[in-house]
């Protein structure tokens, strides 16, 4: 009886165990499917339905990834003129009327830039709530799919989707919704595409 009761208590604490990693018993033969994975499944999101954004443009990195140059060549296909700057702050806001992210992080980026990953967070976060203050349009764009995913890339998803009026991202790197939830705590519109190239289109749209 005692063996028979250490084997029962030991399979309870495994399964507290599998519980506090924020992780549902797997299927058999599956993966084990995380706490992101099924709020984001869970989550109701609407692409967008109308244009909202207008020129003048000001594209900026929030991560200092080379994704923020794929996303000024998505605007040049639609003819969308912007001022490019990866390190912009709220000094750069004036006459501004849609603020773009292109959000990923790399650590390569950063070194070139002069700034380490907590600097870059107060940099994009600082810009984002000055760009709310002065209604201005708010646009995050991730392009780099699950490459731009990870410990470095995560820590610019929420403080770039969060405030945002609209948000496009290819479905690669949102695999564990992780975005698509956030946009619809935010309840913005949000639209996952299955490439970079279906992102031009979207972009297009988005302005009037």
């Amino acid at each position: 009886m005692k063996k028979k009761a250490i084997v029962v208590l030991m399979c309870a604490a495994i399964s507290l165990a599998a519980a506090g990693c924020g992780q549902k018993a797997a299927p058999e033969g599956g993966q084990a499917v995380t706490t992101a994975q099924t709020a984001g499944d869970a989550a109701q999101v609407q692409g967008l339905t109308e244009a909202i954004a207008e020129q003048p443009v000001l594209l900026t990195s929030a991560g200092q990834s080379a994704d923020y140059e794929m996303v000024k060549t998505m605007l040049d296909k639609n003819d969308i003129k912007c001022e490019k700057n990866s390190l912009a702050t709220s000094a750069d806001l004036d006459g501004v009327k849609t603020l773009m992210l292109a959000v990923g992080g790399s650590s390569k980026g950063l070194g070139a830039a002069g700034i380490d990953a907590n600097g870059e967070l107060e940099r994009v976060t600082e810009l984002v709530d000055a760009a709310k203050e002065k209604g201005i349009i708010v646009i995050a764009v991730h392009v780099g799919g699950e490459a731009r995913r990870g410990e470095l890339s995560d820590k610019f998803i929420a403080p770039s989707l969060e405030k945002a009026d609209y948000a496009i991202v290819v479905a690669d790197g949102d695999k564990d919704g992780l975005m698509k939830g956030i946009a619809a705590k935010a309840g913005i519109p949000f639209d996952e595409v299955s490439s970079m190239a279906d992102v031009v289109p979207k972009l297009g749209a988005a302005f009037k």
